[in-house]
């Protein structure tokens, strides 16, 4: 009986957050919304005994990527009325979009009630053992039977952090302000850094 209760009440707060990102006129309320969302999504996760996509929702996207969103929409300066035009001048092509998303959800439930695609039988090989948990049971997949394409993944992930890094660099322009200089800082002097000192009224600062 619990679990229905909590099931349900789960469920209500996550399509209510849901609606209230898109109808949110403030994208910081929009974002606050998200991560209710994200955490009531985990709850029901929970309830279906995966704790590890629970605490993935609630460590990577409440803790990064939402906070971030967040950080980033705080930080910019919106022109609110920019973007009510924005949006009427862009309602055309969402409807569009919108129209084609629904024809796919309806073609997707079409395609379930007419029954599933055999993919292959179950052998039992990946079967969970009785008594590890799901975080076991996927720590052992990932590294183990997929180690190289997990190791690869983390490559490609690499390789992209470095190329964004690499294209958005830019170099000094000439007569700007020059940039840190890690080194020299490191062989810094004691007698070179700055000395806060805390004279006393009328006595002046030795220099």
């Amino acid at each position: 009986m619990i679990q229905a209760i909590a099931f349900y009440f789960f469920a209500t707060i996550v399509v209510a957050s849901a609606v209230m990102v898109i109808m949110a006129k403030n994208p910081v309320h929009s974002v606050l919304w998200l991560i209710m969302t994200f955490f009531n999504a985990a709850g029901l996760m929970v309830l279906v005994g995966a704790e590890f996509i629970a605490m993935l929702l609630v460590i990577v996207y409440v803790g990064a990527v939402a906070v971030l969103f967040l950080f980033v929409v705080m930080m910019l300066d919106i022109d609110f009325a920019e973007m009510r035009a924005g949006f009427s001048r862009n309602a055309p092509l969402g409807l569009v979009i919108a129209a084609i998303l629904l024809a796919e959800l309806l073609l997707a439930v079409g395609a379930y009630n007419a029954g599933g695609i055999q993919l292959g039988s179950a052998d039992g090989s990946a079967m969970q053992a009785a008594d590890t948990s799901n975080i076991e049971a996927i720590g052992a997949l990932l590294y183990g039977r997929y180690i190289v394409l997990f190791e690869i993944a983390g490559i490609i992930l690499l390789v992209a952090m470095i190329g964004a890094i690499v294209l958005t660099f830019q170099p000094p322009k000439p007569g700007a302000r020059a940039r840190q200089d890690v080194g020299k800082q490191v062989r810094r002097r004691p007698e070179d850094a700055t000395v806060m000192k805390n004279p006393e009224i009328g006595q002046g600062v030795e220099l």
